[in-house]
């Protein structure tokens, strides 16, 4: 009973990772601080920009 146990147990881990892998997560990529503070002051020059140029 032991040896059909444990076979039985590693079929279903193997299965279940290959179902992990199917299954992407929807969780969105993490985005470090600087990584946030460098987009943000990006955009804050790119609306300078655009604000200059409506102005001329």
């Amino acid at each position: 009973m032991n040896r059909k146990k444990k076979i039985y147990e590693t079929l279903k881990k193997k299965d279940k990772r290959a179902n992990a892998k199917l299954h992407k997560s929807n969780k969105p990529r993490y985005i470090s601080k600087a990584e946030r503070a460098a987009a943000d002051e990006q955009t804050s020059c790119q609306e300078a920009q655009i604000a200059s140029d409506t102005q001329e």
